[in-house]
Order: structure tokens, then C-alpha cells, then sequence
């Protein structure tokens, strides 16, 4: 981190090896960052439920007043169904929402969230998050 912004990091939390905070001085407010490494679509629902129960109290014990953002690999496909809006945009490359996108979204409704990774129009390409080896596949999996 350069030294302009070193002194604006209030704290720096590692909660777990799929979760971390860091708190940030803003001009006019803080921002806690919550970043996330989410469980794979494959992973067992135990174990889904676990990660979402520790991300809800991380996300619940931050400063009440701190503008909160959750980013990182949630390992979710964020579709475009209607039923989820205003939560979701339009800008997502997939149609259709998977187990772990589902989840997300939840999330975000119950703390009055949007996922604003698919609300901002770009390039294809720059949506893109994943690819597979054989250069074929690609997701967008990585969301704020």
C-alpha cells in the first residue's frame, strides 16, 4: 500500500481464511471493505450456511455508522430474473441465477443491498471474472 494511504486504514481484520475486514477513513465517513473468498457452487450446503452465518456477523458487528461493501470471489452467477429486482441489474452475463447467486442475492435484500456488479454496463470482456483453462467458459463470479 503507498504511503498516501497508509494512514487511512483504521483497522485490518482477518476473521477466517475465507473472510477479512478493513476499515477505512474517508473524508466524510468510513468504509469497511468485508472481503470474501464464498464456498464453490459444489461445496455442501453445511458448509454454505456456515460461511453466509459468519458473513452475517461480521457484516452485523461492523460500525453502525461505516458505509459497509462486501467484495471478493462469491463464487455466485447473478442471472436477470425479474423477480430480484431492484437488487440486480441487467448487466450480468448470465441469464439465470445458481444455488450460490440465490444466496447472495438474500443476503443483499435482507441488509437492503444491491449487487452493483450487474448494474453497470460495460464491455463483455470486462465482466468476465472466470475463465476455464480451454478458454471457452467464462463467468462472472467476483461481485460487490
Amino acid at each position: 500500500m503507498s504511503k498516501e494511504y497508509k494512514g487511512a486504514i483504521l483497522e485490518f481484520k482477518p476473521i477466517n481464511e475465507r473472510i477479512c475486514t478493513l476499515r477505512i477513513r474517508a473524508r466524510l465517513f468510513n468504509i469497511t471493505l468485508i472481503c470474501v473468498h464464498a464456498p464453490t457452487e459444489e461445496t455442501g450446503e453445511e458448509v454454505k450456511d456456515r460461511f453466509y452465518e459468519e458473513l452475517e456477523n461480521v457484516y452485523n458487528g461492523a460500525a453502525g455508522h461505516d458505509v459497509k461493501m462486501i467484495l471478493g470471489d462469491m463464487n455466485a452467477k447473478i442471472g436477470r430474473e425479474k423477480m430480484y429486482k431492484p437488487v440486480i441489474g441487467q448487466e450480468s452475463i448470465h441469464m439465470e441465477s445458481n444455488n450460490n447467486g440465490e444466496r447472495l442475492i438474500d443476503f443483499a435484500v435482507s441488509r437492503s443491498m444491491i449487487v452493483s456488479s450487474t448494474y453497470f454496463p460495460d464491455k463483455r470482456i470486462h465482466n468476465m471474472t472466470w475463465g476455464s483453462q480451454d478458454g471457452i467458459t467464462f463467468n462472472q463470479i467476483d461481485h460487490v
